[in-house]
């Protein structure tokens, strides 16, 4: 099986990538699947959702030249993991940008004129890691956390369908936490595709 590792941050020597490059490692492990990483930052893709991308929302007019690619690379994977630093408790504008261009309508989901709406990524699972400066008590104390899992997992990709399996934050980055968090991506990506073996394992949530 593949999976699609889109990593959004702009500095190559990140913690953020080297939670990507641990996951995409982690993944070809066992030798029986393969592992993508999509640097959308040294891609450069742009994320202004723009007139042509309204026009195609509403089936006016074809998708954006650069969209097609990034959903094809899409249908070729079995899992998609996004690797992102937390700004702002949610994600950069770069990565937000993606999601609202390329999951578009007609493609990550139906919309009909009457309101129906389809959804049409049933079959992809999807692991999210976010890496953030703060410590887990913070999150737990403000409701970062939830609200967070709120807008993505829920309001983003259960919307289209996708199943969320892996929900994780690496956090307390800049304390104690910063060195475990490559082992820690490693775990997630040897077992990325655990889930496909039984259709009812329940998603891998931190505990913050």
């Amino acid at each position: 099986m593949h999976a699609l590792i889109v990593v959004s941050h702009p500095d190559s020597r990140s913690l953020t990538h080297a939670v990507a490059r641990s996951f995409a490692e982690g993944v070809a492990e066992s030798g029986a699947h393969t592992a993508e990483i999509a640097d959308i930052a040294a891609e450069g893709f742009q994320p202004d959702f723009n007139q042509a991308d309204r026009a195609a929302y509403f089936l006016q007019a074809p998708l954006p030249s650069d969209i097609p690619r990034e959903q094809a690379r899409i249908d070729r994977a079995d899992a998609l993991a996004l690797v992102y630093p937390i700004y702002w408790w949610s994600f950069p504008g770069q990565l937000k940008g993606w999601i609202d261009r390329v999951f578009s309508n007609g493609w990550a989901y139906d919309e009909a004129p009457d309101g129906t709406l389809g959804k049409r990524l049933g079959r992809l699972d999807v692991h999210l890691i976010g890496i953030g400066g703060a410590d887990g008590g913070t999150y737990a104390r403000h409701g970062y956390d939830k609200a967070m899992r709120t807008q993505i997992d829920h309001g983003i990709f259960d919307f289209c369908g996708a199943r969320v399996v892996t929900s994780e934050f690496l956090l307390d980055v800049n304390g104690q936490g910063g060195a475990s968090h490559i082992v820690t991506a490693r775990a997630l990506g040897g077992n990325a595709f655990a889930a496909n073996a039984n259709q009812k394992v329940s998603p891998t949530v931190s505990s913050l």
